[in-house]
């Protein structure tokens, strides 16, 4: 696997891209969310599906776009149909939220439960000023840098993005091995641990794969409810910034607890195809510590 070198922002290229931001961010980040994590077997559960940030979706995500959709427990994996799923705008956390996509499940034995989706790739086009903002917004540093270096900071461009995201629920107090399982989508985080083993102070390990294999040097941001916000230039405040090791691995540092996520965004620039400048892979993984 090709490794690119680790880059650095300078102050210089971020000050000048934080300058020109003047309209809201259009890039929404997609994490699976619910009230508790912590579930009792057998029972009727409800996930959001956020667009947005942790703490507000802006839209509900449409059924075609969700190439797959799977709930893995003791019991085996299961594909929950388009019946399953409603649009709300009524949430415990966030009563400001407008219609977001709801999946309904049911629990079975106690363990460790994986729930995932995939959406299919969309495409679209940005002026240089919106890509800019929308790189600052969500921390894709290395990109600020290699437009920079390339002299490519004010071209527009045109991205092909899609999302793939996971959350692990513990269900009654026996623990599971389903948080191990591998879902197979393009990018994908892979705890190294149970999360619900481990408790506030403790270090959560994850590997970051792209089509199955482990990416070095990627950017990695980590939250919990309650600490998440931005800063002046429009950045996320983040409890965790790391960069994976050379297999692959990130350490989080559990600092609190409460609802959290891990986030990444992988994006290359794409040389072999004329409509399309850029194709980034997001990738999510929430869970709770008590």
């Amino acid at each position: 696997m090709k490794i690119g070198r680790r880059i650095t922002v300078t102050l210089a290229t971020l000050a000048v891209l934080t300058a020109v931001i003047v309209t809201a961010v259009s890039a929404h980040t997609m994490f699976l969310k619910l009230d508790s994590f912590f579930l009792e077997p057998n029972s009727t559960a409800m996930v959001a599906l956020i667009n947005g940030d942790f703490d507000n979706s802006e839209n509900a995500i449409a059924r075609d776009r969700m190439l797959d959709v799977s709930v893995v427990g003791p019991g085996g994996v299961a594909h929950p149909p388009e019946s399953a799923w409603r649009d709300s705008a009524v949430f415990h956390w966030s009563p400001d939220s407008v219609d977001t996509a709801m999946l309904t499940f049911e629990t079975g034995d106690p363990g460790t439960y994986l729930i995932g989706v995939s959406t299919a790739a969309r495409v679209f086009d940005l002026t240089a000023e919106e890509f800019n903002e929308y790189l600052v917004h969500d921390g894709i540093v290395d990109v600020i840098e290699q437009r920079a270096a390339a002299g490519k900071t004010n071209e527009d461009a045109t991205e092909r993005y899609s999302k793939h995201v996971k959350a692990l629920v513990q269900v009654g107090d026996e623990r599971s091995g389903e948080w191990a399982h591998e879902l197979g989508y393009p990018v994908e985080f892979m705890p190294l641990s149970n999360p619900y083993e481990l408790g506030r102070g403790d270090e959560l390990q994850v590997r970051f794969l792209r089509a199955g294999q482990p990416v070095a040097d990627q950017l990695v941001y980590a939250n919990y409810e309650d600490h998440h916000g931005h800063d002046a230039a429009g950045e996320h405040l983040e409890a965790v910034t790391t960069r994976t090791n050379a297999d692959g691995v990130a350490t989080i540092r559990l600092s609190g607890s409460g609802r959290w996520y891990v986030r990444t965004i992988h994006m290359v620039e794409t040389t072999d195809e004329a409509d399309v400048d850029y194709e980034s892979n997001w990738a999510t993984l929430t869970f709770q510590v008590r």
